[in-house]
């Protein structure tokens, strides 16, 4: 199966930037293992097209780091629709990032953004995770499932969905889950996505501190589809070193 490598570079980057993305993109013409995984990276809006324009016809794909929860145009200050990403070239985006459910969105408001991503021909990445009093509440799997079955319908086009376990306490702390909670928190969120959809299910990713001195620890589990990965994508070093280090 397909694996995904997907870089979440937050509020960085500026047009000289896309030397990282070069270096990657030299990696993987030559790597031994490019046809068994997929490279995405979601920069800031301000290179969205720049960005889409130059790997246009390359191996690397440009997607957006969040959308608005309207179509097309509308009078909301800033706000960018899944039509304008869609229409500069871009091709994934990412929906629910713990930061942006931090600063607002609701299950409605994220259940609108996958809706209008999807009718645009966006591949949606959407963002699920519990925070540290959850956890140590053993609330991990009723946070996820309420995410989950408040947002995604079994209407959806699923094949265009992928789901991104993101345990919040984890992000950029260096802690990751042990491989039995990760192996029983993915396989709860496959046997929940299939009760949504009723066949199949979409790819599950993990996301949280991955870098590529912890990347080993993954390759075991089978319900683990790929990974969103922050602070260690902005190096091209350390993300094709993820990738080496994955299929070591």
């Amino acid at each position: 199966m397909m694996k995904y490598f997907i870089g979440n570079w937050k509020m960085f980057g500026v047009p000289r930037s896309i030397k990282i993305l070069n270096r990657i993109n030299s990696f993987r013409s030559t790597d031994s293992n490019r046809n068994k995984y997929r490279i995405v990276i979601t920069p800031p809006y301000t290179l969205l097209e720049t960005f889409a324009k130059k790997f246009r016809d390359k191996k690397i794909i440009i997607g957006s780091q969040n959308c608005y929860q309207k179509e097309k145009f509308s009078s909301n200050t800033a706000a960018i629709s899944p039509y304008m990403i869609r229409a500069i070239g871009a091709k994934y985006t990412l929906v629910g990032h713990s930061d942006n459910r931090a600063e607002g969105d609701t299950n409605t408001i994220l259940k609108d953004k996958v809706k209008f991503a999807l009718q645009n021909n966006l591949k949606v990445v959407f963002c699920i995770g519990e925070n540290k009093l959850e956890k140590k509440n053993n609330k991990t799997f009723s946070v996820l499932k309420n995410q989950l079955v408040k947002v995604l319908e079994s209407k959806f086009n699923k094949n265009n969905i992928i789901v991104a376990y993101e345990p919040i306490w984890s992000i950029g702390t260096g802690k990751i889950p042990s491989y039995y909670e990760l192996l029983n928190t993915s396989s709860f969120i496959k046997k929940t996505l299939k009760k949504i959809f009723k066949k199949g299910s979409p790819e599950v990713l993990y996301g949280g501190s991955v870098d590529e001195k912890n990347v080993h620890v993954f390759r075991e589990i089978k319900e683990i589809d790929g990974f969103l990965i922050g602070g260690a994508s902005k190096s091209s070093k350390k993300f094709i070193d993820i990738i080496k280090n994955y299929y070591r």
